[in-house]
């Protein structure tokens, strides 16, 4: 019989979708972020520690990747296909660069702290959610 040195990780896509939205990846109940990118410290329902994150610049990382692949072909497009300035293009893509950036960046940041959580990544491990603070 053999045993396992580690213990079995958590299911990821449900985490990834809690985390997305913002909500904790553990219970589902309970908030991710206080405000737009500050991530709690635990989650108030089930008491899952969050603190021990290293999301760092990823989710910044990924946002631009996401954007940029969907608004660069769009820029050059609208610069082949039609008879626009580069400065027209420009002032219609930047406001929905920005937006898209800002709405995204928040998504992505707990996405990545699900996976983190539900891959027992950076202490987001069995017996560190044993010591729970219900």
């Amino acid at each position: 019989m053999t045993q396992l040195n580690h213990p079995v990780e958590r299911p990821t896509f449900p985490a990834l979708m809690r985390g997305f939205f913002g909500r904790c990846p553990s219970c589902n109940e309970g908030e991710l972020f206080g405000r737009y990118l500050k991530v709690e410290d635990h989650c108030q329902n089930c008491g899952e520690a969050y603190h021990h994150h290293e999301a760092d610049d990823a989710p910044a990382y990924f946002t631009i990747m996401i954007v940029g692949h969907i608004f660069v072909p769009l820029a050059i497009i609208a610069l082949r296909n039609w008879d626009l300035s580069a400065t027209a293009v420009l002032a219609g893509l930047v406001p929905a660069i920005s937006i898209s950036c800002l709405v995204l960046l928040p998504r992505i940041k707990g996405a990545l702290i699900a996976v983190q959580w539900a891959k027992l990544m950076h202490g987001f491990d069995y017996q560190q959610s044993a010591e729970r603070t219900v």
